[in-house]
């Protein structure tokens, strides 16, 4: 029986703001069979200017996006030597690196993730695997969601794998195929409603959780045409920005009652996509809002026939980075890392471009 060990780092960006999430992971494969090992991982926290320019890019123009990759490219080129030099991480068989989305309007063939940019290779002094999302928004697909063929290579013993950060989004095996598609905004909303109240985001839930509920706003939000438009389907900042805030925003209630009523929102849209699939089985939950207990438990009361799994921390924070890291290994082995069962693309593809020294 071959046994093959890759070790790489798996770096993401997300939308959430929160900063860059660093991986450095064992994967072995036997046998056609995955699994992995978390050593060092940590995120590095964006500075306040850098969270005010990721923010506000999606308005940029073409020549002011072309600079802020550049300028984004050397931010995490340092980023990513530093964790090197940190750890004294050495014969890496690659850095798998997701860059950070600036733009995702699928329907209009336009996905751009900044900081994937050649030079990012010799400035970190390794092969770099990156820019997993255009070749699927050419090939037809959403650009998204990427985890799910981690989520069946790596955690095929959970029915629904489910993922709380800037967007919501699941995955779970039907017909012998993966689906998988973004359910809802979370973090990128309610991390908005903190902000207001001078706070990074809201520790557990509990300013949500001492809220009360508007109930027109809830209606609305529930009506929103997204929700009943069939998967395959992703969301993007825009989708935030253009029609959830604004929303929001037409009501003058307090930001406790709006924090109360999207987390409700939230467990409400997840709760109906997952009892859409019967609701049955086991649902692994990671990423940064697995941590807010408040919309864990609103989350669980909706799910009667399920059981909720939250992993240890590592993986709860570092599942992303851990299957880009994946995806990288997957490119460089030549093997499928999209599915178009999930994205929409014409075909199963191996996407990503490599840079070498």
């Amino acid at each position: 029986m071959i046994t093959k060990n890759y070790n790489v780092i798996g770096v993401m960006s997300g939308t959430s703001l929160d900063g860059t999430d660093l991986a450095h992971i064992t994967l072995t494969c036997t046998a056609d069979a995955w699994s992995f090992t978390i050593h060092e991982a940590e995120t590095i926290a964006y500075t306040d200017d850098w969270v005010n320019i990721l923010k506000s890019a999606i308005d940029f123009d073409m020549p002011a996006l072309d600079q802020l990759n550049k300028e984004y490219t050397v931010l995490l080129s340092d980023i990513i030597s530093n964790f090197i030099d940190k750890y004294d991480i050495k014969d890496l068989d690659a850095v798998c690196s997701h860059g950070h989305t600036i733009l995702h309007r699928p329907q209009d063939g336009i996905t751009l993730q900044i900081g994937n940019l050649p030079e990012i290779a010799q400035m970190i002094g390794q092969t770099v695997v990156c820019d997993f999302r255009v070749q699927d928004v050419q090939l037809g697909g959403q650009g998204a969601p990427l985890v799910p063929i981690g989520d069946r290579l790596l955690f095929a013993n959970y029915n629904y794998c489910l993922n709380l950060g800037g967007f919501s989004n699941i995955s779970f095996e039907e017909n012998g195929a993966r689906a998988a598609y973004d359910i809802c905004p979370v973090n990128t909303v309610l991390n908005f409603y903190a902000n207001n109240l001078w706070l990074p985001y809201d520790d557990g839930g509990k300013i949500a959780e001492s809220g009360k509920l508007i109930p027109q706003l809830a209606e609305e939000l529930d009506d929103l045409d997204f929700y009943a438009a069939p998967y395959p389907k992703s969301l993007g900042f825009e989708f935030v920005k253009q029609t959830v805030l604004p929303l929001i925003e037409k009501y003058a209630n307090s930001n406790e009652d709006k924090l109360h009523t999207f987390t409700l929102h939230v467990a409400k849209q997840i709760a109906n996509s997952i009892n859409q699939q019967g609701g049955k089985g086991s649902l692994l939950i990671t990423g940064g809002g697995a941590y807010n207990t408040f919309l864990i438990e609103t989350l669980q009361a909706h799910l009667q026939y399920t059981v909720i799994a939250v992993p240890d921390d590592k993986t709860i924070q570092f599942k992303e980075a851990l299957i880009f890291a994946l995806l990288g290994v997957l490119k460089l082995r030549g093997d499928v890392n999209v599915l178009g069962s999930v994205t929409g693309a014409k075909k199963d593809h191996i996407s990503g471009v490599v840079y070498t020294l």
